[in-house]
């Protein structure tokens, strides 16, 4: 039986209910669950940028102006002067050397004031995620009130490093203070030396290839090649109608210096047919392996924004929030044989914490680096045997409703770039709670690193989904 047919269930123990948060109209039946925060924080509104392939219109741009785009655009669109934010987050993964601190390059390169302080953090794919629960600290401690968070990548252009024995031998010549030293120096040099290091989406703990690593997961739990380009054509599907529909009012047009178009759509979203799917060969452990070009994410330009403060905050400023942020969580597990399983951990503790079962989640929004991925992630959920060894259930944990599954596509289609994902996901998250009628969602992702998230997001009653 395929799991995305599999019933949705849950065998976690109801826990005291703490606090009961708020409840509006549109929700026929209260959802009670436990709270920790000492303040409600709302989720105002977010932006993005189209989301582009990597070496497409976006090439001859830096991160931080990307970055910039969406800081401009998401004070157009919440209609928030820059005096009054307090602060500003970002992440990124793969650096731009020129901007380390590329927060403050694209507040800066956007107007911010000088006294607006902002950083960068950085924690792989969830680096988006890291930057909006930084903002819940600096909140929720009090310190500020309103902070902007975001994520930017670009992957066409990356940092391409010379070889290490270069490097060495270059900063020495440049210590050299006679001729003769430098000469010396330089006849050491080898041809050898002029090979670059190029950067890889690969593991530094065990040099291990994320795409490998993905289709080992995917064979551990049994995932076919079929059911990956299943769940593909199903994500491209998905984001395409939604594309069509209008749904995605996150996304903001650009208008890219020295290319004559706006760019108004992300642009790697391509629904195939399984027959073609099927003809592409495996792209990582060959000939067997079954994580192809079509079933996995691509490399991919973006960025993302996203501003969240108290709620009394808003209320003052005449704002009407998307969401309220309830609660989130980290989890970490093996970096070899569990890379990719974060959400997998992350989902169960997080619906225990707050006392919630799996059917009381409208909306689910959960990354999708590779088909398989999500398909393990899935089936470790509703395996007994995972739940009891691993996550120390007393049973499984049931299978997720996959009609409430990432309804607007993932990032399988809708793309990718590492660190601008997590904010789409929040933002993908609080839009489907209005137009699906839904009271709580759940976001959930892996990161590199054998790391995850997971966040509950509640809408809020003066939600609109545009």
């Amino acid at each position: 039986m395929s799991l995305l047919r599999l019933p949705t269930s849950l065998l976690m123990n109801q826990q005291q209910v703490i606090r009961t948060l708020s409840t509006t109209a549109f929700v026929s039946q209260k959802k009670q669950f436990n709270s920790r925060a000492p303040k409600n924080i709302v989720l105002v509104d977010g932006v993005r940028s189209p989301f582009l392939m990597s070496g497409t219109d976006y090439s001859k741009l830096m991160p931080h102006n990307l970055a910039r785009h969406s800081l401009v655009e998401l004070l157009r669109k919440t209609g928030v002067d820059k005096e009054v934010i307090d602060y500003i987050v970002y992440g990124t993964v793969i650096q731009e050397v020129k901007t380390s601190n590329v927060a403050r390059e694209a507040a800066l390169a956007a107007g911010f004031s000088d006294f607006t302080p902002a950083h960068t953090v950085t924690m792989a794919c969830i680096s988006s995620n890291q930057a909006i629960s930084t903002g819940i600290g600096l909140i929720a401690s009090g310190t500020y009130d309103s902070v902007v968070c975001g994520g930017v990548e670009f992957m066409s252009d990356v940092p391409i490093r010379l070889s290490r024995k270069f490097r060495a031998l270059l900063l020495k010549l440049n210590k050299a203070k006679t001729a003769g030293q430098r000469l010396s120096l330089l006849s050491t040099f080898r041809p050898n030396f002029l090979i670059p290091e190029l950067p890889s989406v690969a593991e530094f703990s065990s040099g291990e290839v994320m795409g490998h690593s993905g289709d080992r997961l995917a064979s551990a739990f049994g995932v076919t090649r079929k059911e990956q380009d299943d769940y593909a054509l199903r994500s491209h599907t998905l984001a395409k109608q939604a594309q069509e529909n209008g749904y995605l009012t996150d996304l903001v047009p650009f208008k890219v210096d020295g290319v004559d178009k706006t760019v108004n759509k992300d642009n790697g979203i391509r629904v195939s047919t399984p027959e073609s799917m099927a003809k592409l060969k495996p792209a990582f452990i060959k000939p067997y392996g079954t994580v192809t070009a079509a079933n996995a994410s691509y490399l991919t330009d973006g960025a993302s924004a996203c501003l969240i403060m108290t709620e009394e905050k808003a209320k003052a400023l005449g704002l009407k929030p998307k969401a309220y942020l309830r609660d989130f969580l980290y989890v970490s597990q093996d970096p070899v044989d569990q890379l990719l399983l974060g959400p997998a951990y992350g989902i169960p503790k997080l619906l225990n914490r707050t006392g919630l079962k799996s059917k009381d989640i409208d909306v689910w929004e959960v990354h999708e680096a590779f088909a398989g991925q999500v398909m393990a992630n899935l089936k470790a959920l509703d395996s007994d045997y995972f739940c009891k060894n691993y996550l120390k259930l007393n049973e499984k944990f049931g299978a997720l409703d996959m009609n409430k599954f990432n309804n607007w596509g993932g990032s399988l289609s809708i793309g990718h770039p590492f660190a601008a994902t997590g904010v789409r996901l929040c933002m993908h998250t609080s839009n489907r709670l209005v137009r699906e009628n839904g009271q709580l969602g759940v976001v959930a992702a892996c990161a590199a690193g054998g790391q995850g998230v997971a966040m509950l997001i509640e809408r809020h009653p003066d939600a609109h989904p545009n």
